[in-house]
Parts: structure tokens; C-alpha cells; sequence
């Protein structure tokens, strides 16, 4: 099976990015094919709502950034991963960038999904679990589940296992 997981962490070695590699470790050995992009590594702006890409574009948006390497992996992904800090109350804003730019070939092949979300505060989930569930609702996918950590231990081997354990679970 193909996994992407989509990391939105600026931060090459913070929470996120530890917990995207667990998930990927535990993945790995359950035989899967795991990619990992970071996403906010890339260039790639928000979605203009310029329609091109449902006109004249069949399905190819008109921006010509970064995200053009990644549509190919999103149409060839079974399982995709969102891996993301929560920054003021959502995912990062590379994150959010990367996710309207969803829009443009319609549907991602994926058929199931997880996410993975880590910040220094609790109870500030609410609005990325209910935009995550909105997405799969309109791709009509099947929730694999959602990991949460918070606080200043979140890395802790025990909170890693359980992340490398979640990937490993994935049929």
C-alpha cells in the first residue's frame, strides 16, 4: 500500500516532523510504501479560486509551484497522512495552503486517511478534527484515525510507540 504523509511543520526536527517519522518507521515495517513530503519546505501557495483548473485546465491548476511535484503523489497515494502542528487554533499555514490546493484535481485517489496533530496547548483541536472530517466527508473516504498530543513531553517514547504502532496498524 502507498502512504503519504503530508508534513505542515516548518520545523525540520520539531514534535510534528518526530511524529511523521514514527508513524512512517511503524508503517515501513508493516510492508507499506511510505513517502514523506514536507510540505512546508515547498513553495506552494493558496488556492486563488480562479476556476481554471475545473475550465480550461481539466484538472491542472495554473499556479506552477512546488505543488506541481506533488499532485502525482497525491493520484497515486491509498492512505494519506496529515501531520501537523496547531498554530492559533489550526493546522500550520503551509498546511492549510497545501489543503486547498485539493481543489484542483478534484478527488485524491486516497480512500483513507489519519492525521496527526501536536501543539504546546490542550483543547485546541476542535476546528482541524472538524475541517478533517469535512474533507473526508466530500472525498467520501474512511477516517483511519486521529492522534493528539499536547504539552511539553509529548515526544515521549511511550506517545513515539503509540505513533509507530498507529502506522503499523494501517491496512
Amino acid at each position: 500500500m502507498k502512504i503519504l504523509i503530508l508534513n505542515g511543520s516548518p520545523r525540520p526536527k520539531g514534535n510534528t516532523a518526530m511524529f511523521a517519522a514514527a508513524f512512517r518507521d511503524g508503517a515501513e515495517s508493516a510492508g507499506h510504501q511510505v513517502d514523506v513530503v514536507g510540505v512546508a519546505k515547498l513553495k506552494i501557495n493558496g488556492c486563488l479560486g480562479c476556476e481554471y483548473c475545473h475550465k480550461a485546465g481539466a484538472g491542472k491548476c495554473i499556479q506552477k509551484d512546488d505543488m506541481q511535484d506533488v499532485y502525482p503523489k497525491l493520484a497515486e497515494a491509498d492512505v494519506i497522512v496529515i501531520a501537523s502542528p496547531i498554530y492559533y487554533w489550526s493546522f500550520s499555514g503551509q498546511m492549510q495552503s497545501f489543503i486547498t490546493r485539493f481543489y484542483a484535481p478534484g478527488k485524491p485517489a486516497a480512500k483513507k486517511y489519519a492525521m496527526i496533530l501536536s501543539s504546546g496547548s490542550p483543547d485546541v483541536y476542535n476546528a482541524p478534527i472538524s475541517q478533517y472530517k469535512d474533507i473526508l466527508a466530500y472525498f467520501g473516504a474512511e477516517d483511519l484515525g486521529i492522534k493528539t498530543f499536547n504539552g511539553p513531553d509529548q515526544l515521549s517514547e511511550e506517545n513515539l510507540a503509540e505513533v509507530r504502532a498507529f502506522g503499523a496498524s494501517i491496512k
